[in-house]
């Protein structure tokens, strides 16, 4: 094999891994010059999306190899960011027309097509990669988001984080311990602070027993036990159970299990289980 084959093929294999594209600099290390690039340029075998960067082959990209070239168009260390890491990630839809990305400390070069920002510091935590595009890790693309999304969006991208199993609210929590007053912590924790919480045992059966009486139900029996079960409230004539959970978030794999337990066994029973949060009674009456 020749040398002009050996250095096309290694140019196949790094546009593969990057999702069709190459940086200029990148072919220089490749083995290629200055003409060689502007041979294949000229061929059609190289096509500008961004300067000095390159798709190999054709010029139509999929969406990963949009996101890769913006990515390698503005720094070694740049990072895709907000709505664009936000869409990688699976978290929301919500992407502009151009491309986010961010890029450490210095003034980021500017390409058509591209949104970047400038961030003073992006800790180790920040940094992630996903179908092998470097971008800011779930935590950081949620707060970066969260003031460009209403509550219901914003909730929806938390719980997705935590059902692709990206990062749990938790642990976003604990991420927004070190942010001090960053645009965006405020209202993530709200959120958190709304759905995370549980209301006592008193205050729940207060709230609780109100909806009761505005429904026009009888009273209900509390803390019976019902299949072997302690039940939160209970009515024996309708054949109703009522549970109710709080810290939603907390749930952890077994109890999610011992929960469908105690309703499977109720609705065996021939009784109707319905399951409530401590938020939707004190938020959602």
């Amino acid at each position: 094999m020749g040398q002009s084959s050996v250095q096309s093929s290694r140019v196949w294999e790094r546009a593969r891994r990057q999702h069709g594209v190459v940086t200029k600099e990148q072919l220089l290390d490749l083995g290629l010059n200055a003409d060689a690039i502007t041979y294949r340029l000229a061929r059609g075998r190289l096509h500008p999306i961004h300067r000095a960067v390159y798709a190999v082959g054709r010029p139509d990209l999929t969406r990963l190899g949009r996101w890769s070239a913006a990515v390698l168009a503005c720094s070694p260390d740049a990072l895709l960011s907000h709505t664009s890491a936000a869409a990688l990630w699976g978290l929301c839809q919500v992407e502009g027309s151009e491309v986010e990305v961010s890029v450490p400390y210095r003034r980021p070069k500017r390409h058509a097509g591209i949104r970047a920002h400038r961030r003073a510091r992006l800790a180790a935590d920040d940094h992630a990669e996903h179908e092998r595009i470097p971008v800011t890790s779930p935590a950081c693309t949620l707060v970066d988001i969260a003031s460009r999304l209403d509550p219901d969006e914003l909730g929806a991208a938390i719980n997705g984080a935590d059902r692709l199993e990206l990062v749990d609210p938790e642990g976003l929590r604990l991420y927004l311990e070190g942010l001090g007053r960053r645009p965006g912590v405020g209202v993530i924790r709200r959120i958190l602070d709304r759905r995370m919480f549980r209301l006592t045992d008193s205050e729940l059966e207060r709230r609780f027993l109100r909806l009761v009486r505005g429904a026009g139900l009888s009273r209900p029996l509390t803390q019976q036990r019902v299949n072997g079960f302690r039940v939160d409230f209970c009515w024996p004539d309708l054949g109703l159970v009522v549970e109710t959970d709080g810290l939603r978030y907390h749930r952890t794999p077994a109890q999610q299990t011992r929960d469908r337990i105690r309703d499977q066994a109720h609705t065996a029973a021939g009784l109707v289980p319905l399951r409530f949060t401590h938020a939707q009674v004190k938020y959602g009456p």
